[in-house]
C-alpha cells in the first residue's frame, strides 16, 4: 500500500504542469537558430531554461504550459522561417512582422491548426504562398503584405471560413483574383493592391456580405466592376487599373460592348500563352475555343501551322506587354521599412492614398465596446471630412514605428510611451501611445478633446498631425511632428565641454516663444478655445533645429482620465512647477500656467534644473552675477537679465492675483525683445 502511495506521488510530480515540454524547448532552439542565425537578438532563448517561466523574450504559454504565442515583431531578425515551427501545435498567434526575414513561407506552417493570427508582413520573403494555408481553419488574420511573394493567390484561401483580414499588398503576385474569396463570409478587409494581378473582379467576391474594404489599386485588372461594390463607398479603392470600367464609379469610364466579349461577365478572362498557368483553378475561364473554331482549324494543317505561329507571336507580344506593365507597377511601389530607397509616391498621391484608406482600415479596429472613432455613428460628432483629414490607420502607425520597436522609443511614462516614426512620404513623426485605461471613458468627452487638440495651430506648439485608436491593442495614438533637438531639460545643468550651451540671445528667444505659445493657449490671437496647459515644464518644451521652442502635450489632459491627470500634476509639483494654490483649491487656472512659466524662466537664466532658494534671493537682490548661468561668462545683457529675473519672480508669486496674465507677460517682453 505504501509503495502504491509513493508511486502515485511520483507520477503526480512527473505529470504536473510545472514546466514546458522538453520537445517544445528543443523546437524553440531550432526556431531561434533559423530566425536569428547570428544570435544577435534572441539571446534570452537559452537551452536548459523553461520557456514558460517568462525568460524567453516574445514567448507566451497557455494554462497547459504549451507555447501559445510568439511575438517577435520589429526585432531585426534576418534569418528564415523554419519548417519546425509547424510542430508547435498549441500556437494561436505568430507575429514575425517588421523584420528582414528571407526565404519561402514553409508549407509546414499550415500544421498550426489552432493559429488565429499570422503576421509575416514587412519582410523579404519570396516564393509562392503555400496553398496548404487554406487548411488553417481557425485563421482570422493573414498578413503577408510588403514582401517579395510571387505566383498567384491560392484558391484554397477561400476555405478559411473564419478569416476577417487578408492583406497581400506590395508583393509580386500575378494571375487572377480567385472567385473563391467570395466564400469568406466573415471577410471584412481584403487588400490586393500594388501587385501584378490581371483579369476582372469576381461577382462572388463583390457580394461578400461582411466586406468593408477592398483595395485593388495598382494592378492590371480589367472588365466591368460589379455594381455591388458601390455599397463600400470609399472602402473600395481601384485606381491605376486602366482596364476597369463601371457605372457610377468615380474616375471609371462606362463599359461598352468592346470592353470584353461579354460586358456583364465579371469572372477572370483567360490570357494567352504561359501566363495561363497563373490562373487559379476556381476561376471560371472560357474554353480554349468554340467547337466551330476547333473543327475549322483541324481541316487544313497548313492553316493550323500559320495560326500556330501567329498564336505564338501574339502570346509573346501579350507576355511582353504584361511584363512591362508589371514592371511599371512595381516602380510605383512605396519603400518598405527596410528599403527606403524605393521610389515613393508624390505628396499629392500620398494625400489621396491616406484620404481614401484611413476610414475603412480604422473602422475595422472597432467591432463593439469602447469605440470613440467608429465611422457613421452620429454620436461621435466628427464629420467624415474631419476623420479623413486627421485619422491614421493602425497599419500606417505600426509601419512608421517598425511595430513600436524599442530602437525607436523616445520616452516612457506611467501612462504613455513615445516612439520616433517614419511615414511613407519620408517625414519624421513622434507617435505617443496612450493606453485605453488612461483615456476618458466617456466617448463624448474624449471626442471633444480630440477636436480641440486638432484645432491647435501655432508656431510655438508641436503640431498634431493625426490620431488613431486600436481596440485590438487597447491604445490610442497621437501623431505629432518630430522635433529634432530634444527638450529644454537637456540644455540645463550643462558642464563646459559636455553639451551645447545656449547663447543669451537663444535663451531670450526661447523664453519669448514659450510665452507666445502659452498666450495662444489661453485664448489670445486666434485660438477660439481657452485652454490651460496644466503640465508645462522644461521637459515639455521641445527645441527645433532653429532652436525655436515648441510646447508639447498641449491640451492632452482633455483626453486623459481624471486620476491620470492628477498623477501628472503630482509629478509636476515634485519638480516645482505646480502653483502653491492647487494644494488648497484643487483647481487649475490660467495663473497656474503662469507660475510654471516663471519657474522655467528661472531655469533658463540660471542654467539649472533645480532653482534653489539662494538663486531666488539673488534675483530678488538684483545680484545678477549670482543667478545667471556661469557658462555664459560675460556674454549677456545685465539689464535684460535683471528684467527677466523680476518678471520670473512676479510670475511665481504665491498669490495668483499678483501674477500677470500671459498677455501682460508678452507686452513686458516686447519692450526689450525684437521679434522678427
Amino acid at each position: 500500500m505504501h509503495h502504491f502511495f509513493f508511486y502515485f506521488v511520483f507520477l503526480s510530480l512527473v505529470l504536473s504542469p510545472t514546466s514546458s515540454s522538453p520537445a517544445e524547448l528543443q523546437l524553440l532552439m531550432q526556431i531561434k537558430a533559423s530566425l536569428d542565425p547570428h544570435n544577435r537578438f534572441l539571446n534570452s532563448w537559452e537551452p536548459n531554461t523553461d520557456p514558460c517561466a517568462g525568460s524567453f523574450e516574445g514567448v507566451a504559454c497557455n494554462e497547459q504550459r504549451r507555447v501559445a504565442n510568439i511575438s517577435l515583431q520589429g526585432k531585426g531578425l534576418s534569418g528564415q522561417i523554419p519548417p519546425a515551427i509547424g510542430r508547435l501545435k498549441s500556437l494561436t498567434g505568430l507575429y514575425l512582422h517588421f523584420n528582414a526575414l528571407t526565404g519561402d513561407i514553409p508549407k509546414e506552417i499550415a500544421e498550426l491548426t489552432d493559429l488565429t493570427d499570422l503576421y509575416l508582413n514587412v519582410n523579404n520573403l519570396f516564393g509562392e504562398i503555400p496553398p496548404q494555408i487554406g487548411s488553417m481553419s481557425n485563421l482570422q488574420v493573414l498578413q503577408l503584405c510588403c514582401n517579395k511573394l510571387t505566383g498567384s493567390v491560392p484558391t484554397q484561401l477561400g476555405s478559411l471560413k473564419k478569416l476577417n483580414v487578408l492583406a497581400l499588398q506590395y508583393n509580386h503576385l500575378t494571375g487572377a483574383v480567385p472567385a473563391s474569396l467570395g466564400d469568406l463570409s466573415l471577410l471584412t478587409r481584403l487588400d490586393l493592391s500594388f501587385n501584378g494581378l490581371f483579369g476582372s473582379i469576381p461577382v462572388k467576391l463583390a457580394n461578400a456580405s461582411m466586406l468593408q474594404a477592398l483595395d485593388i489599386r495598382n494592378n492590371s485588372l480589367s472588365g466591368k466592376v460589379p455594381p455591388a461594390l458601390k455599397r463600400l463607398n470609399s472602402g473600395f479603392q481601384y485606381d491605376n487599373n486602366p482596364g476597369l470600367c463601371g457605372i457610377e464609379f468615380p474616375n471609371l469610364e462606362t463599359c461598352t460592348a468592346s470592353d470584353h466579349l461579354n460586358p456583364n461577365r465579371s469572372e477572370p478572362f483567360k490570357p494567352s500563352g504561359a501566363l495561363q498557368k497563373d490562373i487559379p483553378e476556381s476561376a471560371n475561364v472560357p474554353s480554349n475555343c468554340s467547337q466551330t473554331h476547333c473543327s475549322n482549324s483541324s481541316k487544313n494543317p497548313q492553316f493550323g501551322v500559320i495560326f500556330g505561329v501567329m498564336g505564338i507571336f501574339i502570346a509573346l507580344t501579350v507576355t511582353g506587354l504584361l511584363t512591362f506593365t508589371w514592371y511599371r507597377r512595381q516602380k510605383q511601389k512605396i519603400g518598405s521599412a527596410f528599403d527606403t530607397s524605393d521610389s515613393r509616391l508624390s505628396t499629392d498621391q500620398l494625400k489621396e492614398v491616406y484620404r481614401k484608406s484611413a476610414s475603412p482600415l480604422i473602422s475595422l479596429e472597432y467591432s463593439n465596446g469602447w469605440d470613440p472613432l467608429a465611422i457613421g455613428q452620429s454620436k461621435n460628432g466628427l464629420s467624415q471630412e474631419f476623420l479623413e483629414s486627421f485619422m491614421f490607420n493602425l497599419e500606417e502607425v505600426e509601419r512608421a514605428t517598425q511595430c513600436f520597436s524599442e530602437v525607436n522609443l523616445l520616452g516612457k511614462s506611467n501612462f504613455s510611451a513615445t516612439y520616433k516614426g517614419n511615414l511613407r512620404d519620408g517625414s519624421i513623426v513622434a507617435v505617443k501611445c496612450i493606453t485605453k485605461t488612461s483615456c476618458k471613458s466617456d466617448e463624448a468627452d474624449f471626442l471633444k478633446g480630440v477636436k480641440i487638440l486638432t484645432s491647435l495651430k501655432h508656431e510655438n506648439l508641436v503640431r498634431l498631425r493625426g490620431f488613431c485608436c486600436s481596440k485590438g491593442r487597447g491604445e490610442c495614438f497621437l501623431i505629432y511632428d518630430f522635433v529634432p533637438n530634444g527638450n529644454l531639460l537637456q540644455y540645463l545643468d550643462i558642464k563646459e565641454g559636455n553639451g551645447r550651451i545656449l547663447e543669451w540671445s537663444t535663451r531670450i528667444s526661447i523664453i519669448n516663444g514659450i510665452a507666445k505659445g502659452l498666450g495662444y493657449l489661453h485664448g489670445n490671437k486666434g485660438n477660439k478655445h481657452s485652454l490651460f496647459h496644466q503640465n508645462i515644464s522644461a521637459e515639455k518644451v521641445l527645441i527645433d533645429k532653429r532652436y525655436n521652442p515648441l510646447l508639447s502635450d498641449s491640451g492632452l489632459h482633455k483626453l486623459l482620465a481624471d486620476d491620470v491627470v492628477f498623477s501628472i500634476l503630482k509629478a509636476s509639483a515634485a519638480m516645482g512647477y505646480l502653483a502653491p494654490e492647487y494644494t488648497t483649491t484643487g483647481r487649475f487656472t490660467e495663473k497656474s500656467d503662469v507660475y510654471a512659466f516663471g519657474m522655467i524662466v528661472l531655469q533658463i537664466l540660471s542654467g539649472k534644473r533645480i532653482v534653489t532658494a539662494m538663486a531666488r534671493h539673488a534675483v530678488e537682490s538684483c545680484k545678477v552675477e549670482d543667478f545667471i548661468d556661469a557658462n555664459l561668462g560675460r556674454k549677456f545683457s545685465e539689464s535684460e537679465a535683471a528684467k527677466l529675473g523680476r518678471l520670473a519672480l512676479l510670475c511665481t508669486h504665491e498669490s495668483p492675483n499678483h501674477r500677470p496674465t500671459m498677455q501682460a507677460v508678452l507686452e513686458e517682453l516686447s519692450e526689450f525683445i525684437v521679434t522678427p
